[in-house]
């Protein structure tokens, strides 16, 4: 598994910080950023545990925090569930997400023009928008042909 950009940005920060890359900080590491989307630390855990059966639930927290702490990281709690991570790649944009309440299906989306509109409704209540996040929450189409309510 090759370990990327933004898991290597994190070895130099930990160093930095007087911090040791451990065998199993850096295990979760390239399993965090070996994918991208959107997973619990549970399942981070038992890819990271394929590699290194000592790798404890506690320790991806602590690594998932410091990812999160050094910009590398994000954590979601869609609709009030679990906190579920997404690694921030180096050539990341902001995007937004489409959330199935049925199926938890997670798309993520990036649409200029709700960008700008909503800068231009922050601007006319003489609003500065300093971080945003879109979630949008309904039935994927898979659901919806099954006929899933979503509740």
């Amino acid at each position: 598994m090759k370990i990327s950009k933004s898991a290597e940005r994190l070895n130099e920060r930990v160093k930095c910080l007087g911090l040791k890359p451990t065998k199993q900080r850096v295990v979760i590491c390239q399993v965090f950023f070996s994918q991208s989307g959107h997973r619990s630390a549970e399942d981070i855990l038992k890819e990271a545990r394929l590699l290194d059966a000592k790798v404890s639930l506690a320790t991806v927290y602590r690594t998932l925090k410091l990812l999160q702490e050094n910009g590398l990281a994000e954590s979601h709690n869609f609709q009030d569930s679990q906190a579920l991570f997404e690694p921030k790649l180096d050539d990341d944009h902001h995007h937004d997400h489409l959330i199935c309440t049925s199926c938890g299906h997670i798309v993520e989306f990036v649409d200029d023009n709700i960008e700008r509109l909503q800068l231009e409704v922050a601007e006319s209540q003489g609003f500065l928008i300093t971080s945003h996040k879109m979630e949008l929450y309904g039935l994927c189409k898979d659901c919806r042909n099954r006929g899933d309510d979503g509740a």
